[in-house]
């Protein structure tokens, strides 16, 4: 065998994807862009991982915001509009952090191929583009305040007896469903015991005829004879 098939992947710890050097790279870099540009992605766990991780080192280079930090995460994403977002909106944010700019939550599996997906989003995310689910926690979070009793008593007092004036019309109603029950299942008892009586009826009609005609046909022999 060539040495080449020989070789292993020992202290190889970054994932191949099944692609070339160059793909991979094109990868991230497509990958990287959309995530500083739209700040939250779905794609696959794995995927996720690791742009996770080379997001996370942009980050740090843009909080640093030099000449030589820009030309670094430049020649890793060269998007003009990436970089200065990046530099001048996102790394700001982060100034008092110092790690886990970013969070992988998994959603579901793909349906064509079954691959476990995930989004992956900054940290912030919901604070600045969702203000209105940010609301929501703090009003969840906030304790309600007991209202006085001798209050709710009086306030929960009319309903009631609007309540008990409600159910009256309704019992009624249902004592008329009722009744209307019973009349249509008494009137298909009567017409199926008249379709029966019918029935027997003809039946012991149809024995008659055919006795007389054995009669009368028997008569006819014997007179033939």
């Amino acid at each position: 065998m060539p040495e080449e098939m020989i070789k292993m992947r020992h202290r190889r710890s970054n994932k191949t994807f099944n692609r070339t050097a160059n793909q991979r790279k094109a990868l991230f870099r497509s990958l990287m862009a959309s995530v500083i540009e739209h700040e939250r992605i779905e794609t696959t766990v794995v995927k996720a991982r690791e742009i996770k991780r080379l997001t996370e080192k942009m980050v740090t280079l843009g909080k640093k915001g030099d000449l030589n930090s820009r030309r670094i995460a430049f020649s890793r994403v060269p998007v003009k509009k990436v970089i200065k977002k990046l530099f001048d909106e996102i790394a700001p944010r982060f100034a008092d952090r110092n790690g886990g700019y970013m969070r992988i939550i998994k959603t579901r599996n793909r349906i064509k191929d079954n691959a476990p997906l995930a989004v992956l989003e900054f940290v912030d995310y919901e604070e600045k583009n969702l203000p209105e689910l940010g609301d929501k926690a703090i009003k969840k979070e906030q304790p309600k305040k007991a209202a006085p009793k001798k209050a709710a008593a009086k306030k929960t007092a009319p309903p009631k007896e609007v309540k008990e004036e409600e159910k009256e019309p309704a019992k009624k109603k249902a004592k008329k469903k009722a009744a209307a029950k019973k009349k249509t299942t008494e009137k298909k008892a009567a017409k199926k015991t008249t379709e029966k009586k019918e029935a027997a009826a003809k039946k012991k009609a149809k024995k008659k005829t055919t006795s007389k005609k054995k009669t009368t046909a028997k008569k006819k022999t014997t007179k033939k004879k």
